[in-house]
């Protein structure tokens, strides 16, 4: 049944809300939803272009009448579920931030995808249907909500679909690695000619997989590009970036808007570099001591590439 649904993917961002006594915001789906009566976090659907920090604001609001302030960054998953009813199976990047209340009054919604949300504790949430991520999040065991498919679908890595100004756009969720040598050296890819970007230094790293996990994606990433293995560390962060006019390989202007998460990795022994996937995106790959990145503008860099090394602390 499942590998005739077709398959989508999208991008999608939490709130995290803890009180006082350990109870934790949450919402139900309604019968408008794909799981109606299951419990999840608020949350919903980057929009095109959207910082997901506004996401979490505004899906936290309009779900359960609270206004909240993203106090940091918890977490990035991701899942697939089939949807057969629909024809679909989807993959969704789940992006978890932590969020403070800073006013509003808890309310209920008719005819909306939600229509409760209450203050529970982990203990009283154990006993509803809760969608996976919100179970781990809640230091649950996940239940059997989600119908998944036993195999990824096939899906393309780039995928644009015409926008409504007339113009082709695509969103996509990456995974970049900040990795370090035991030397403190960073690792850096340029960026080959005809690819945006073209001659800048890039982290290791690029688009996930339909069905992959981000960790598993950058350290795959990570041999392709460089040779290099490494060891995932911690996340450092999520980069929003969109470019209205991006021009590739594709030959004409993509309304570019690319999520990537960032993790700090390292490397434990380092090989002889080298890039594994000639005729990618990758057109050289180099170590940078500390001291050679201060030396060098900002402009050398990618915009999540200078984010994620002030992040990092080696700039």
């Amino acid at each position: 049944m499942t590998p005739a649904l077709e398959p989508l993917r999208r991008i999608a961002a939490y709130a995290v809300c803890a009180d006082e006594i350990g109870r934790f915001l949450l919402v139900r789906a309604s019968t408008r939803a794909g799981a109606p009566g299951v419990w999840s976090l608020p949350g919903g659907a980057v929009d095109h272009g959207e910082d997901p920090i506004h996401t979490v604001v505004r899906e936290t609001a309009a779900e359960t009448g609270l206004s909240v302030a993203v106090t940091g960054l918890c977490d990035v998953l991701a899942d697939m579920r089939s949807l057969p009813h629909r024809g679909i199976t989807i993959h969704t990047d789940r992006l978890l931030y932590t969020g403070a209340v800073r006013g509003g009054t808890l309310r209920d919604r008719i005819g909306q995808p939600t229509d409760l949300a209450r203050w529970m504790t982990p203990a009283e949430a154990e006993r509803l249907p809760l969608r996976p991520f919100t179970a781990t999040v809640l230091g649950l065991p996940p239940g059997p909500v989600d119908l998944r498919p036993e195999e990824a679908p096939d899906f393309p890595s780039f995928y644009a679909i015409p926008g409504p100004d007339g113009l082709h756009r695509a969103q996509r969720f990456a995974a970049y690695a900040v990795a370090t040598d035991p030397a403190g050296r960073l690792l850096l890819t340029q960026i080959a000619p005809t690819y945006p970007g073209a001659g800048q230094w890039h982290l290791p790293g690029g688009g996930t997989d339909y069905g992959e996990q981000p960790g598993p994606a950058l350290l795959r990433e990570l041999v392709e590009e460089t040779g290099q293995h490494g060891r995932m560390v911690e996340l450092l962060g999520v980069a929003s970036h969109r470019d209205a006019a991006s021009l590739g390989p594709e030959g004409y202007p993509i309304d570019w808007h690319g999520v990537r998460a960032f993790y700090r990795v390292v490397v434990d022994d380092p090989t002889p570099l080298t890039v594994v996937d000639v005729g990618g995106s990758t057109s050289a790959v180099r170590w940078f001591a500390p001291g050679e990145l201060i030396d060098l503008p900002p402009s050398a860099f990618t915009e999540v590439t200078e984010e994620a090394i002030r992040a990092a602390g080696l700039r």
